[in-house]
């Protein structure tokens, strides 16, 4: 496996299988575009697979917020999520705060990366869960 910080050698061909059990998933073009626009990326590479992901929008001054995180179901439960996190985190140590928002079940997981629960806001457009047109 190999984790990268580019889209290098990456294609929408190797983005599948990701967003499971989104109503309304984003399809592998949308994906690819939402990669090439965020400020920052590692991705989890097997076999020219991408397997797991992590995003990162910054305005490379004082904050960062980490929107999404996803491994593959058959790769869940190997590592792979805690290292693209960790790879994350080390990226963004430069900036002041690093800001992300989950579920409760997942808490745990953010904690382990010194993370803190506080309160947020959101709104979600849920008939734009796959993307812009």
């Amino acid at each position: 496996m190999e984790y990268k910080s580019s889209l290098d050698g990456i294609t929408e061909e190797m983005l599948n299988g990701f967003f499971e059990g989104w109503p309304n998933p984003p399809s592998p073009a949308a994906h690819w575009k939402l990669l090439q626009n965020s400020s920052h990326i590692v991705l989890a590479v097997e076999e020219k697979q991408v397997i797991g992901f992590i995003t990162a929008i910054s305005d490379h001054v004082l904050s960062a917020y980490i929107p999404l995180l996803e491994v593959l179901p058959a790769y869940q439960g190997l590592g792979i999520g805690s290292e693209l996190m960790k790879r994350m985190i080390m990226e963004l140590d430069d900036i002041y705060m690093v800001d992300l928002c989950c579920d409760e079940d997942l808490k745990p997981f953010y904690e382990k990366f010194k993370m803190v629960k506080t309160n947020g806001m959101i709104l979600r457009n849920y008939h734009r869960q796959n993307g812009r047109s």
